[in-house]
């Protein structure tokens, strides 16, 4: 069962990174959760949709991709006929911000300054290894018009809404959005469940920079928080804990053989993340991770880059 959850998960995952013109979203339909408070969470194809609904109206975390914008709306009007009110993009990939230009004809959009850069800009992204894809740039309808650097709290339905900026983790303009009142948090991509993680070392990610946010998290919330992940269903933060362990474990396994003078290739042929197999998928597999974690720490990008177009 996990085996084939995990390649249903891949192969969605390969189509955020650069195969979506090829997929039929016709037959994707739209699940809607709720997860507590007045927080919900939308799951279709892409990254996970957090809502805050009440009435003052909803704000929308991230939005997936354009041709499924008319069935997230009508999942929204399921839930209420309130008016969206703000969107916030955690990051900038295409898996959650491609209903951008669709959303913002009703609503502000709000992310990191960085987002905003990269869906203006486009350009190259990827593990600095075999997974790679290009961005194309955004239409100027598509980019977020309210930004920040640090953080920005929304105050609508009751919530203090906090979109709190994590440098370097999953890429270099992450938001980790805060539901106090409801006692959630919407993690966006520093936390998946479908196993090793991307992290978009060209994009400005970073091992140390996920760790870093994912163990500030842990910090920051009580123990019965209901955590959204970027991917995946709804956790605890004994996942979130069990996932940090994993991603601490596998770095320092990578620093002490890049300090024994061991290579990218040595690594690979000594299997030295064989312990942790079980997260090991068709999107990231052992090897690739193997590479993000290289080169995350010593800031090369090696390998032939494989684009999924």
């Amino acid at each position: 069962m996990r085996k084939t959850w995990l390649l249903g998960m891949a192969s969605l995952l390969l189509a955020a990174l650069g195969a979506a013109q090829d997929r039929d979203f016709s037959k994707v339909e739209i699940k809607v959760s709720k997860v507590a408070g007045s927080i919900y969470m939308l799951q279709g194809a892409g990254g996970n949709i957090g809502a805050s609904v009440g009435d003052d109206g909803i704000v929308v975390v991230d939005d997936q991709y354009a041709p499924l914008a008319d069935k997230i709306q009508a999942a929204l009007k399921g839930i209420t006929d309130k008016p969206i009110r703000f969107i916030i993009n955690t990051h900038y990939h295409p898996d959650h911000t491609g209903g951008n230009a669709y959303f913002q004809k009703q609503a502000p959009i709000i992310a990191h300054d960085n987002v905003r850069k990269r869906l203006e800009s486009g350009g190259p992204a990827g593990n600095g290894g075999s997974v790679h894809f290009d961005s194309q740039p955004s239409p100027q309808e598509a980019l977020p018009i309210i930004t920040f650097d640090h953080d920005v709290t929304v105050h609508l339905n009751g919530e203090d809404i906090r979109a709190l900026y994590f440098p370097a983790g999953h890429t270099d303009g992450d938001s980790i959005i805060f539901f106090p009142k409801s006692n959630v948090v919407h993690m966006g991509d520093d936390f998946v469940t479908y196993g090793f993680p991307f992290i978009d070392v060209e994009a400005g990610g970073s091992i140390n920079g996920m760790i870093d946010g994912v163990e500030k998290v842990i910090a920051e919330v009580p123990a019965d928080v209901k955590i959204i992940p970027g991917h995946g269903p709804v956790s605890t933060v004994d996942d979130v804990r069990a996932y940090l362990t994993m991603l601490k474990a596998t770095r320092d396994v990578v620093a002490q053989a890049l300090k024994d003078g061991k290579t990218l290739d040595q690594m690979k042929q000594a299997k030295i993340l064989d312990p942790w197999k079980k997260y090991s998928g068709d999107f990231v597999s052992e090897d690739a991770f193997l590479e993000t974690l290289y080169n995350s720490l010593t800031g090369q990008k090696t390998g032939k880059f494989i684009k999924h177009n």
